[in-house]
């Protein structure tokens, strides 16, 4: 199961809610059929766009009433009913624990979080000594994803393991 959204309101009388999607393709939700949120698997039956949201209506929710209860809810969908990733592109719960290694084969830590900074991604690093370090996440310093082994391989900038 992965996080692919928060229910942030309610939309209307007919128990339509406001959801903020967390893929990185808001249409994904296109494909999505079913989602859990506090629980209960609810039918997805339509998706609109509003500005940076989503109006979803599903099945279960029929009033304002019903839709209140899942306002603030985390929405999951099983990994399968999303649509394929393309090559070199992962799901942030498949990265976290992956143990990262430089070049050279030095461990270096484990993946802890990813998050958007500025220009692209950080991996948020755990060492052995439990310090952190934030790792670009690019073309240039990612030599190497496998996500079956849990492993990643870094060319890292000089003076970014310090």
């Amino acid at each position: 199961m992965l996080e692919v959204g928060k229910i942030i309101n309610t939309h209307g009388l007919r128990g339509e809610v406001k959801l903020v999607a967390w893929t990185d393709a808001p249409e994904d939700f296109e494909h999505i059929k079913k989602v859990y949120a506090k629980d209960t698997q609810l039918t997805v039956a339509s998706v609109k766009y509003q500005k940076n949201n989503l109006i979803v209506k599903f099945k279960e929710i029929a009033s304002i009433e019903e839709a209140e209860q899942y306002k603030n809810c985390i929405v999951s969908a099983d990994k399968s009913s999303l649509p394929p990733l393309p090559e070199g592109v992962y799901y942030v719960a498949d990265l976290i624990g992956c143990h990262v290694f430089d070049v050279s084969g030095t461990e270096l830590g484990e993946v802890l979080d990813v998050f958007t900074a500025g220009a692209g991604n950080v991996y948020e690093v755990r060492t052995e000594n439990g310090k952190k370090l934030y790792l670009p996440a690019n073309d240039t310093t990612i030599v190497s994803t496998d996500i079956a082994e849990k492993k990643i391989v870094m060319d890292v900038p000089e003076g970014m393991e310090d």
